[in-house]
């Protein structure tokens, strides 16, 4: 199935699997949109391992995963978020060698697809470099980076990471449909706490992937 100049493909696995670095067969350019099967603490690149209890994990029946790309902790479950992946192959227009540049247009897609929607109030794309903000070292939805997509509240709707090699870029985007900040701190080993709870905002049963395709492509 294609739309416009994307290649569209679906993928349902656990998240260790979703994770792996696995670039399109054909050097076209590729989204991916991801459906989570297990439970999972995805840690960033950089992250301390010390931030995970594999003991409660494995108490509580989620698993521990790392992923390729830097930012906090994400907590994934079935249904809980909308993973879109965008694969562009070197020398498509969608390239940029700045890393903050490449995600913008991701960004404004998103933004596009969330309003034709109806979906957020003020909804606006970041497109300077990385903010910390409290909790952003542990948990990558309470900071901001390149293309993330806000409201005016300043709630990230979209959280965008990439990872890049000389043939490939993938930028790894996820909204939260189901925001559980218990969950989230459970797992982490911390308590609920307001900044935690309110760094995301949910976005219901509505389904922005078709406005995504259509804005990307």
């Amino acid at each position: 199935m294609t739309t416009r100049r994307f290649a569209v493909v679906e993928r349902a696995a656990d998240p260790g699997t979703l994770h792996a670095f696995e670039p399109p067969i054909e050097p076209t350019p590729t989204i991916v949109v991801a459906e989570v099967t297990a439970p999972a603490l995805v840690l960033g690149s950089t992250q301390s391992a010390g931030d995970a209890d594999p003991d409660r994990a494995a108490r509580d029946g989620y698993d521990i995963v790392r992923r390729r790309s830097g930012g906090g902790a994400v907590w994934l479950a079935p249904g809980a978020q909308l993973w879109v992946d965008v694969w562009v192959p070197a020398g498509d227009r969608l390239w940029d060698d700045d890393v903050s540049r490449a995600a913008v247009p991701v960004g404004q897609a998103w933004r596009a697809a969330l309003e034709s929607l109806g979906l957020g109030v003020g909804l606006w794309v970041h497109e300077g470099g990385v903010v910390a903000r409290p909790w952003s070292d542990l948990v990558c939805f309470a900071g901001v980076g390149p293309g993330e997509v806000l409201d005016d509240t300043g709630r990230k709707w979209v959280g965008i990471s990439q990872r890049r090699t000389r043939s490939w870029i993938r930028l790894q985007t996820m909204a939260h449909r189901v925001w559980d900040p218990a969950a989230a701190a459970s797992a982490l080993g911390h308590a609920a706490d307001e900044a935690l709870a309110n760094a995301v905002a949910a976005i219901g049963d509505a389904d922005p992937v078709p406005g995504l395709l259509a804005a990307l492509g």
